[in-house]
């Protein structure tokens, strides 16, 4: 089982900018899709943005489109995603996860697919 950690998190004003961080334990890590999901509190988990095992495709909720972007670097077992132009409504706890394999495909209940889930990391943007 791998463990996932993120960091980046924290309390951003609105229009601000963060760089989320998910670091994989074991050898296996480039052999994955990997996601970044987040919950809002009252709110269902929802998939932000995937990123197949090698980086070359990526894929975002509509809501995030051409502010975020998910990108890997297989060689130090890290999934980063940087976070530009934050709304309020983007606040809550996001999570990597592992995909169920090199591809996933992107559909709005993927999250039950991905195996090895973080522990999570806060972020607030304030209006």
């Amino acid at each position: 089982q791998v463990q996932l950690v993120e960091s980046g998190g924290g309390l951003v004003q609105d229009g601000g900018s963060l760089r989320l961080s998910c670091a994989a334990s074991g050898r296996t890590f480039g052999n994955y899709a990997m996601g970044w999901f987040r919950q809002a509190p009252g709110k269902e988990r929802e998939v932000v943005a995937a990123i197949n095992w090698s980086g070359a495709s990526t894929a975002y909720a509509d809501s995030v489109k051409g502010r975020f972007t998910i990108s890997r670097d297989n060689a130090k077992n890290t999934v980063y995603l940087q976070m530009n132009g934050l709304k309020p409504e983007d606040t809550a706890v996001y999570y990597c996860a592992r995909g169920p394999g090199p591809f996933a495909v992107w559909r709005p209940t993927m999250g039950a697919e991905f195996d090895s889930w973080g522990q999570g990391t806060q972020v607030t943007v304030s209006s």
